[in-house]
């Protein structure tokens, strides 16, 4: 009996699953860009493998509802697919790359941006207690994708395209997703980021001002102190959230900050390196190389030559 309720259950997801691929494919057809008329929401379709490319996940939900992706974070490899989704409480600079697709199995996928503001406030109203705990949660985790789940999913992807009714309905189907994500199994990873005073919350303050001040010098101690936290402390909880050490992650924020800029402003690698705080152009390329497998001009130069530069369309 246990065994079909089980398969019915799959059956169902494949379901919604097929019907979400036919709206992003739909979509993916007449749109350059991953951006949807809803502010939150993304999707994209490709046809061809991805190599090994630098991309800065913000806090969101992000699906593959066909296919699968391969996700390095710091040390750690991740991967997810049709079965799972990738959730981030926090921006994590990653490497991501796709295996397969093709024109005949394409990989398809949909992002929901979060919410913090809105997550607290779905918090209070659920009046859940969270239990304090002695250890960080990771930024970043795999979850199991559910029919409930992945139902006001669809139905956000199916709303794209109904201009008229998105500033009413939008905001429902937003607070419908995050609740869910909140009551299932990614819910006290998501209250541990969104809940002023946790020490994850608390760590975050930090993460958010080397993003927002990544090209300047930083004091550890200083960020120890902006977290209220003792500095082996900070530094312990600060690898658990991010799978790196703070300077661990500035180097990465700054290494994909000056490709973007490479890229969009087309600059040399000496000048987008100063840009982003380096002192050492030498330094700069040789840790450049190492994050991205190849020199700054070589890497730039296979960008602007291929479709990589569209590398953030793949959600």
């Amino acid at each position: 009996m246990s065994k079909v309720a089980k398969l019915s259950q799959q059956e169902e997801l494949e379901a919604i699953r097929v019907r979400l691929e036919k709206v992003i494919a739909e979509f993916s057809e007449s749109n350059a860009t991953p951006s949807t008329a809803i502010p939150w929401l993304s999707m994209a379709m490709t046809t061809a493998p991805l190599q090994p490319t630098a991309h800065i996940y913000e806090p969101s939900l992000c699906i593959c509802v066909r296919g699968r992706k391969k996700v390095l974070v710091g040390k750690d490899l991740l991967y997810y697919d049709e079965n799972h989704y990738l959730l981030t409480c926090i921006e994590v600079p990653t490497i991501i790359s796709i295996a397969k697709a093709s024109p005949k199995v394409p990989y398809a996928g949909i992002a929901v941006r979060l919410d913090m503001e809105m997550v607290r406030s779905i918090i209070a109203e659920m009046e859940i207690s969270g239990t304090p705990v002695e250890h960080s949660e990771p930024g970043i985790a795999i979850r199991p994708v559910t029919e409930n789940l992945l139902e006001p999913v669809l139905r956000s992807a199916t709303l794209a395209s109904q201009k008229k009714d998105i500033s009413i309905m939008a905001p429902l189907l937003q607070r419908e997703i995050l609740y869910r994500l909140l009551s299932g199994p990614s819910g006290d990873r998501l209250r541990q980021f969104a809940q002023f005073g946790s020490q994850t919350n608390r760590v975050s303050k930090a993460v958010n001002w080397i993003r927002e001040n990544y090209h300047k010098k930083i004091s550890i101690e200083a960020l120890a102190k902006m977290a209220n936290m003792g500095v082996s402390t900070f530094h312990r909880h600060f690898s658990e959230i991010t799978t790196m050490s703070p300077i661990q992650y500035q180097k990465q924020l700054r290494l994909h900050e000056a490709r973007r800029l490479m890229i969009t402003q087309d600059i040399d690698a000496a000048t987008s390196a100063i840009q982003v705080g380096y002192e050492s152009v030498t330094q700069f390329n040789r840790e450049y190389r190492r994050l991205f497998g190849q020199p700054p001009a070589t890497d730039k130069k296979k960008i602007l030559n291929s479709d990589l530069q569209g590398v953030d369309s793949v959600v």
